[in-house]
């Protein structure tokens, strides 16, 4: 089942593999039984693609995975021509963007909140009343992807929008964080790297086998 579709009041956390940047990766990804793959459209990133390629990529996945470009801070003729070109059923916006941002490209989105002491997540998450989920990652000055968690006990109580969480999740804490959380989805991206950019199977199926395991 997509990320799109999910029941959100079902007991499955859903998965979400993001910064894909090679077919095989991709491949290995689905035949694991991924939820959804992230595509980088951010330049600093090492994870980013052009155009070109996040098309070729996006257009191997299959219609049971969602797919989901991020971007941070970009100009909005940046995310059209992107749109114009890759096939995404989803944005996800990691910066500073508001929700008339975020609504204008008529996509599903996530908003990413980066998740640091003195943060109000109940009102940063009622600023954007139409989004997907609310996707809480580790405040670092990077936008994401350097493996970083925080203080889960960050996160309140009574969210008005799904609960994406991210943030230095791997194999050996996601147990864990599902337990403790219980989030509608989980989004990994270092933490099933060999390197960065570079997905490592293995990896992948552990963390994989961790949600399975953490539903149970």
């Amino acid at each position: 089942m997509s990320l799109t579709n999910a029941n959100i009041a079902g007991r499955r956390t859903r998965i979400k593999i993001c910064g894909i940047t090679r077919l095989e990766d991709l491949r290995a990804a689905v035949d694991l039984g991924v939820d959804a793959l992230g595509f980088v459209f951010y330049p600093p990133s090492p994870r980013f693609l052009d155009d070109d390629r996040a098309a070729a990529l996006v257009q191997a996945v299959p219609p049971s995975v969602t797919t989901i470009g991020l971007f941070v801070n970009a100009a909005p003729a940046l995310v059209e021509r992107v749109l114009t070109a890759v096939p995404l059923q989803m944005l996800q916006f990691h910066g500073e963007e508001d929700a008339a941002y975020c609504r204008q490209f008529k996509r599903p989105y996530l908003k990413a909140a980066r998740v640091r002491p003195g943060i109000d997540l109940l009102e940063y998450a009622a600023l954007f009343p139409d989004a997907r989920g609310l996707l809480l990652d580790a405040y670092v000055d990077e936008y994401g992807g350097v493996g970083r968690t925080f203080d889960w006990e960050l996160i309140p109580p009574g969210l008005p929008l799904p609960l994406v969480l991210s943030g230095g999740l791997d194999a050996g804490n996601v147990v864990a964080a599902i337990r403790s959380v219980r989030p509608w989805a989980v989004d990994v991206s270092s933490g099933v790297e060999s390197n960065k950019g570079i997905k490592n199977a293995a990896k992948m199926a552990a963390f994989i086998s961790g949600v399975r395991n953490a539903d149970a």
